[in-house]
């Protein structure tokens, strides 16, 4: 992105200047492509939201295009053209019978890192669960390319996660 856009957020970080990316969200029920902001300095990142009557929103868009058209109305300059992609619908087959299927360790940690950035951005940290050492130890063992060798506190601190993310998500418009 050639230039830092102004996004929207919730809990008091309206108007937080921030690079601004397309990201491709691809899940079971709900697909479609947000804005994330990229923090500026020690901020965190968030996905981009809309205050819209008196609750707070994720804008969802079909393409890339009309996300970037959505920013540039608003101001805040153009988000960066291409747009990463997480296949939300592994983690959800996942999710769905955990003992049986292999862990998708490196989609679990990008959407373990989309819901964080979406729980700030809708102020709703109070949506996923409060995390402590188990979750620190089972993220490094995400970060390893690892999830088969979690412990089962691990296994059930990821499981909660993860399925509050994707309630988050799914909720979110």
């Amino acid at each position: 992105m050639a230039e830092n856009g102004k996004a929207d957020g919730a809990g008091g970080t309206s108007g937080a200047d921030g690079r601004l990316y397309a990201y491709r969200v691809r899940g079971a029920g709900r697909s479609g492509v947000v804005l994330w902001a990229g923090g500026r300095g020690d901020e965190p990142d968030r996905v981009l939201t809309a205050a819209e009557a008196g609750r707070c929103r994720v804008p969802v868009f079909v393409t890339v295009r009309q996300a970037r058209a959505y920013a540039r109305r608003r101001g805040w300059g153009p988000a960066v053209s291409g747009a990463g992609t997480l296949e939300l619908v592994r983690v959800q087959r996942w999710l769905a019978d955990p003992l049986r299927r292999r862990v998708p360790a490196g989609t679990v940690l990008e959407a373990w890192n989309f819901f964080e950035d979406l729980a700030r951005g809708l102020g709703a940290a109070h949506r996923l669960p409060r995390q402590g050492a188990v979750h620190d130890s089972a993220y490094e063992k995400l970060f390893a390319g690892g999830g088969a060798d979690w412990t089962p506190d691990e296994r059930r601190a990821v499981l909660e996660l993860v399925a509050a993310g994707v309630d988050l998500w799914d909720s979110s418009s």
